[in-house]
């Protein structure tokens, strides 16, 4: 088996880094246990399987220094923001690893500028003084100026399915429903206004 990490918008290969983990790309595979293409759907083997015989597997994923490849998330759910790909389930994952959260969860949202910006939904943990701009400040300090929380709500609880996955659709429909109701809704947002911009800076 063959495998290839990508640049979603580029193609360009991810190379495997000398020390540490690489940026997340799209995960392509190569190899006899690999399909030739769905039967009687032209269209849809050529969306799938480039001409080289890679499949796109339409997962992300990083390569450590060893060669060891993880998938952290599914190319449908990444967030454009500025020409750079943004994991959601990588932010989540530093997000739970403050001890006043106690669930997290990333999509991505259109600023009053027309970006797509990261939203973290959060559920802190009982007695929790933590605020918006306390969350977004901690991101900063662990993440790529790109990778920062632009977006904070407080909810009660993180959707998810019957085996734990996040419901992310569940968030983007509450999100458009937000921004197409003059309903009052039970929420705390802060966004990157000018003390955001201090945070981004």
């Amino acid at each position: 088996m063959q495998c290839r990490i990508v640049d979603p918008l580029t193609g360009d290969d991810i190379e495997i880094p000398t020390v540490g983990v690489s940026e997340p790309g799209e995960l392509l595979c190569r190899g006899p246990n690999v399909m030739v293409g769905y039967l009687g759907n032209d269209e849809a083997t050529l969306a799938t399987l480039d001409a080289d015989g890679f499949l796109h597997t339409g997962d992300i994923a990083t390569v450590s220094a060893e060669g060891f490849v993880t998938v952290v998330d599914r190319l449908k759910e990444l967030i454009k923001y500025k020409g750079y790909q943004v994991a959601p389930a990588e932010l989540e994952a530093l997000l739970l690893g403050h001890p006043q959260i106690a669930d997290a969860a990333v999509i991505g949202v259109i600023d009053a500028n027309g970006e797509e910006v990261p939203k973290a939904f959060l559920k802190l943990q009982p007695g929790a003084t933590l605020t918006g701009e306390d969350v977004m400040i901690w991101v900063a300090g662990r993440a790529a100026p790109h990778k920062k929380v632009r977006q904070v709500e407080m909810i009660d609880f993180i959707p998810k399915s019957a085996s734990g996955k996040i419901l992310r659709k569940d968030l983007r429909h509450k999100e458009h429903s937000m921004n197409n109701s003059n309903e009052e809704f039970d929420y705390i947002v802060v966004g990157a206004g000018s003390a955001g911009a201090a945070v981004a800076a």
